[in-house]
């Protein structure tokens, strides 16, 4: 074997690791790809001389790519008014036990929505060292900062996680989709006390319509029962989303929204509905081979 397939054959060992930790950083499976490509592009040009820990390397390499397309993204001011959903990772409901467990440890999409809100260092040396327990030596040559900086940094960015008190997700989807059947059942009856039965008192439901608009917010069991409504001619396809139960509602069968729950404790303690049009044909185009 030739250094370059040895070269290929380690990276793709990595490959999955680093798109991880590209998702996490920028929110995007796509951007995600270019990042770990980009970082295959250089090693291939390079070679391995000189490099004592090739993960530990790519890696680096992966996060100045992300951090880069964040600085970016912030000069573009690509989020107007608020974080927005991540591009999603979605999957048909039906799996088998193996793809459920996998699928159960994906980052959760209400965590995603609060790394959205984090400036791009901070987003960087959380996710390095907090998610994937990188030393604060190595954040700071990605970040350019000191070590002290760079724990700074990974320190300011959980206040802020933790402050956004975002739920523990259950991780028994089998729990979870008992929980949410339940939501329905209540909805489709238009059962209020059903609703409030499977609802946390102190649920967000949180609405995004567009790159052109702030999202919606609604707190409480009782504000979210009320918002509650199956759209005439509605009908529902269970999906799995980031590893949590989501739902594609269709509306005289075209595309109408995509539900995320975020269930704990076995009550739905999050719901976060995406109602931007070009967004929802896409997850449909995912699941069921709609056309966008």
């Amino acid at each position: 074997m030739d250094e370059n397939e040895w070269l290929a054959e380690r990276f793709e060992r990595e490959r999955p690791r680093l798109r991880a930790v590209a998702y996490r950083m920028l929110g995007s499976v796509t951007e995600a790809d270019d990042a770990v490509q980009d970082a295959w592009v250089r090693l291939s040009r390079t070679g391995s001389s000189g490099i004592d820990n090739l993960g530990g390397w790519l890696t680096t390499v992966v996060a100045r790519e992300c951090l880069h397309q964040l600085r970016s993204r912030r000069r573009r001011r690509e989020v107007p008014f608020d974080a927005h959903l991540p591009e999603l990772i979605v999957s048909d409901a039906d799996l088998d036990p193996e793809q459920e467990v996998l699928l159960a440890e994906a980052l959760g999409v209400a965590l995603l929505v609060v790394l959205e809100r984090l400036a791009p260092a901070e987003r960087v040396a959380f996710v390095l060292h907090d998610m994937f327990d990188l030393p604060f030596a190595d954040i700071a040559d990605v970040v350019g900062r000191t070590p002290a900086a760079a724990r700074q940094l990974a320190s300011r960015a959980r206040r802020r996680v933790n402050g956004a008190e975002v739920p523990r997700p259950d991780s028994d989807l089998a729990r979870q989709r008992k929980v949410v059947d339940a939501f329905y059942a209540a909805a489709r009856q238009a059962d209020f006390d059903g609703l409030l039965q499977v609802l946390d008192p102190d649920i967000t439901l949180r609405t995004e319509h567009g790159a052109d608009r702030p999202a919606s917010v609604v707190r409480g069991a009782a504000a979210v029962a009320d918002q509650v409504r199956v759209p005439g001619g509605g009908r529902l396809r269970p999906i799995l989303v980031n590893g949590a139960i989501g739902a594609l509602i269709t509306r005289d069968e075209q595309p109408y929204s995509v539900l995320v729950f975020t269930v704990a404790d076995d009550r739905i303690a999050r719901i976060d509905v995406l109602r931007d049009t070009d967004r929802v044909h896409q997850v449909a185009a995912a699941v069921v081979g709609q056309p966008n």
